[in-house]
């Protein structure tokens, strides 16, 4: 039995209940598992940048070249 006392939860879960033709425990029971899921899948900020650093160096290709200070600056908009 879910006893919600907080008003805004108990309306958000009601509205994520009828939007999925559910009722509100298992539809609160399904989010806090894909939230948990969510958090247990999520790679660290550094691992991401660390891909995508990966992945811009192998675009770049053999021939890839540092860019000049201008460069980078002219890139972020200075």
């Amino acid at each position: 039995m879910l006893n919600i006392r907080n008003p805004r939860a108990a309306v958000l879960a009601k509205r994520l209940a009828q939007a999925r033709g559910t009722t509100m425990t298992e539809a609160v029971v399904t989010a806090l598992e894909q939230e948990l899921r969510r958090d247990r899948d999520a790679a660290p900020l550094a691992a991401r940048l660390k891909t995508l650093a990966q992945k811009a160096r192998s675009m770049a290709g053999p021939h890839g070249r540092d860019m000049t200070r201008d460069e980078i600056d002219a890139l972020s908009g200075q």
